[in-house]
């Protein structure tokens, strides 16, 4: 049987991969130690070049299928890993044919959520790993994807301005249609439930026993997820109804999206025969409100919540420099070229793989707000980012692989 590589954009290094042995058997030769989640399949992280891949055992047919069903995903500009190719005609030494293989780029800077806890998530953070989660289940449902199978070990987080952001890891079970019922929907929500819940009680069984973990309610994790999701699809989706003296309430619905990091695409707007109410319904939502606006200004693409940070760091150095009658683009590059770049070169080598530029940005800023108000002065942002640094970015764990 002949090795078949099928991939949109090949990189010619994969053929060199040890494809005749299984997956489980591969060596530190080529896959490398970043954290993976818990899967059924064996899963590897291999590193090639400037390129790393994550690497799945499944079924051909399980393969193709979601290789194309993540490529739809991308193209859709949803957060999901970014599928590179299926490898079939697998064979081992002894003749025995092996499954076929699934790769996918691997994300930088993302976390399975138990490294998370292992590496000291708060309870007070649990929170926003669970409102990214619901982001991203919104989202998804917004462009009509039925996953089948929600759950933290399906998921890769970013850190993103304290708070997190949540990518689709596995799409195995799901299945993009034009748009779901109230029942699809409601049985994704009861998936998650399901999962998340077992899924926190054996993190209870694995860390919480040697107090490696925060305490944390699985039952009020769960209802905390339920009520989310409500609450943002309702947001984003909902009928409002009003009369036409309170025409301002379009441009508020539309600024509380905005609000969330969403942007309202279209508006469906609708009045009575008499004219005197109107009813109005975001038709088409997309998050990266902030995203969106930080990148045309600086060029910087970064998750939206850091975004958001730096677009308020943004506003306070224009107001600072009394900038606010300049052009916001020329205001922006200023901004760059003499806060956010000298910051970054900062980093000293053996430190830019612990976090993603923009997060360190929005720590520094936090750690500047408690130096400041230990010093009872507002402390310098280069120096506060100096001591950041030195004192604290230094002591964190690597999220990804160091580059050159």
């Amino acid at each position: 049987m002949a090795l078949r590589i099928v991939a949109g954009r090949p990189d010619p290094a994969i053929i060199g991969l040890p494809w005749q042995t299984p997956l489980e058997e591969w060596t530190d030769q080529h896959v490398v130690d970043l954290p993976r989640g818990l899967s059924r399949h064996v899963v590897r992280i291999v590193g090639l070049g400037e390129a790393t891949y994550a690497i799945k055992e499944t079924v051909e047919e399980i393969a193709f299928r979601e290789f194309r069903l993540l490529r739809d995903l991308q193209r859709l500009d949803l957060p999901a890993v970014v599928p590179k190719g299926v490898v079939t005609g697998r064979v081992g030494a002894d003749g025995e044919e092996l499954p076929a293989a699934l790769l996918t780029e691997h994300l930088r800077f993302s976390v399975p959520y138990r490294s998370l806890f292992r590496n000291g998530l708060t309870e007070d953070e649990v929170p926003h790993l669970v409102g990214a989660l619901v982001v991203l289940l919104v989202r998804l449902h917004l462009a009509g994807f039925f996953w089948g199978d929600v759950s933290l070990s399906n998921v890769l987080f970013r850190r993103s301005a304290g708070g997190f952001a949540a990518y689709l890891v596995d799409a195995e079970t799901g299945e993009l249609r034009e748009t779901l019922s109230p029942q699809m929907r409601e049985y994704d929500v009861t998936i998650a439930r399901e999962n998340v819940f077992a899924e926190l009680l054996d993190l209870q069984a694995d860390l919480w026993a040697d107090q490696q973990g925060p305490g944390v309610d699985g039952l009020e994790v769960v209802d905390l997820l339920q009520e989310r999701y409500a609450t943002l699809w309702e947001e984003l989706t909902a009928e409002e109804e009003f009369s036409t003296a309170e025409l301002w309430r379009i441009e508020q619905r539309i600024e509380r999206l905005n609000d969330l990091g969403f942007d309202v695409e279209e508006l469906d707007i609708v009045t009575d025969y008499d004219g005197d109410v109107v009813r109005i319904q975001p038709r088409v939502v997309e998050l990266g409100h902030h995203q969106r606006e930080l990148q045309t200004l600086t060029g910087l693409r970064v998750e939206d919540a850091q975004a958001r940070r730096l677009l308020n760091d943004l506003t306070s150095f224009t107001a600072h420099r009394d900038l606010g009658r300049e052009d916001r683009t020329l205001v922006a590059h200023e901004w760059l070229s003499t806060i956010y770049e000298p910051i970054m070169a900062m980093i000293p080598a053996d430190a830019r793989a612990k976090l993603a530029p923009a997060e360190v940005f929005h720590e520094v800023l936090v750690h500047r707000w408690y130096l400041s108000e230990r010093a009872g002065a507002e402390v310098d942002i280069l120096e506060a980012a100096e001591d950041y640094i030195t004192h604290v970015l230094s002591q964190k764990p690597d999220e990804t692989l160091p580059t050159n």
